[in-house]
């Protein structure tokens, strides 16, 4: 395991390595996830073996280090994404990122574009305020303090056995925090600085989770969406083979 410092603090950012080609690959999990957890098991994939692969946790997540006193907003992540990938001397990745994930990613690219060739974004929240019943706007809707002290756990037991098993080893008030960021947007939003970008961006939108809003001027901007079939949020699960040939692309 390696690590870098993202604050002024000491506290660090973890992730995993697998050696390989560049350039890398940096997969970067969702809200109240782990990135090896959900990535893994696609990038020993022979399809995708070789390449240089690195499985960060966001601060809060995982194994990364969660203090009290950090914001969690989506340029607060990517930052610490950035301190990772310095440490690691990482340039011109491929960043292949879930939900909150996503939106680090995107928000990376603009603050670091030196950091990042390439985007393959799985359902990435594009857009601020997203509806109520998803997980980040559900988890935002409690006052902080509240959520840390009680309703934390009462997410955990809504949210279904398989989200909870990631969602527990993320520190509570880390994972409010990250849900208020994500709710709130970045400043350009996301999506503004997604069609903007000039490198390959392609979006994986899972065919369960119905149209993407506003796909024509993502495509218009060069974006490619492509509709998995048989998937929902979680494409790197439902259709593992889509989500690998997505992955590899032309390399």
């Amino acid at each position: 395991m390696k690590q870098a410092e993202f604050d002024d603090k000491g506290s660090c950012i973890r992730w995993t390595e697998v050696p390989g080609a560049e350039p890398a690959r940096v997969y970067v999990h969702g809200l109240g996830a782990a990135s090896a957890v959900y990535h893994v098991h696609v990038a020993a994939r022979p399809e995708l073996v070789g390449r240089r692969s690195l499985f960060v946790d966001l601060p809060g997540h995982g194994t990364s280090d969660r203090p009290e006193d950090f914001g969690y907003t989506l340029e607060d992540h990517a930052d610490a994404l950035a301190a990772a990938l310095d440490v690691a001397g990482v340039t011109g990745a491929e960043l292949v990122a879930h939900s909150m994930g996503g939106s680090v990613a995107i928000v990376l690219a603009r603050r670091r574009p030196d950091l990042v060739s390439r985007l393959v974004l799985t359902e990435a929240n594009l857009d601020p305020f997203p509806p109520p019943a998803a997980g980040s706007s559900g988890i935002a809707s409690y006052e902080e303090n509240a959520f840390v002290d009680g309703d934390y756990a009462r997410v955990l037991e809504k949210v279904g056995s398989l989200w909870a098993a990631t969602m527990r080893l993320a520190d509570p008030r880390a994972l409010h925090r990250s849900a208020v960021g994500l709710r709130s947007g970045s400043e350009p939003v996301m999506r503004t600085i997604l069609e903007e970008l000039a490198i390959e961006r392609v979006y994986l939108q899972g065919g369960l989770s119905g149209e993407l809003a506003g796909r024509e001027a993502l495509e218009a901007a060069g974006v490619r969406v492509v509709t998995v079939p048989g998937a929902g949020h979680n494409v790197m699960f439902d259709n593992p083979d889509a989500f690998i040939a997505e992955v590899k692309g032309r390399s």
